[in-house]
């Protein structure tokens, strides 16, 4: 699954937009999918400025798949 997909299924799913970035940064409070340097990606949590439980993968489809299982076992980021 590529970043696009990920996008596409978060929505289907109805999972909250505020729980997540796609786009890198250290956004406040949510799980970021980052395209890292040299081909890596990156998933971490954001919180006050500080990238916790930091992962790097050398696939785009590695990193979408584990965001999607992280994201998927929050159970306060569906919307209702």
């Amino acid at each position: 699954m590529n970043k696009g997909e990920l996008e596409n299924k978060l929505a289907s799913l109805n999972i909250d937009p505020t729980a997540y970035c796609l786009s890198g940064g250290l956004p406040n409070e949510c799980l970021v999918l980052n395209e890292g340097q040299n081909g890596t990606w990156e998933v971490y949590y954001s919180e006050r400025g500080e990238k916790n439980s930091f992962r790097v993968f050398d696939s785009e489809g590695s990193a979408t798949e584990f965001f999607l299982n992280v994201i998927l076992h929050d159970s306060a980021v569906r919307r209702i």
